[in-house]
């Protein structure tokens, strides 16, 4: 869901694609197993919103994967 109208905002797509974010910005091209465990640090995330919010960065050409690796787009 990407603005949920009924639910907290922390449970949002566009939230946690925050998080992902703001970790890729620090770590750029990191393998997205890494990724995601420094992601679990901050938030409690499952793996399914944790690819739905990767997912969401590709759509939007914020990162991109090469080579099991995230990247930021450039």
């Amino acid at each position: 869901m990407l603005l949920p109208d009924n639910i907290h905002p922390e449970l949002s797509i566009y939230y946690n694609g925050s998080v992902v974010l703001k970790i890729l910005q620090h770590n750029d091209n990191i393998e997205i197993i890494e990724l995601y465990s420094k992601v679990k640090e901050i938030q409690e995330m499952s793996f399914s919103v944790f690819v739905l919010s990767l997912d969401w960065l590709y759509l939007i050409d914020v990162a991109i994967l090469q080579n099991e690796k995230v990247k930021l787009c450039s």
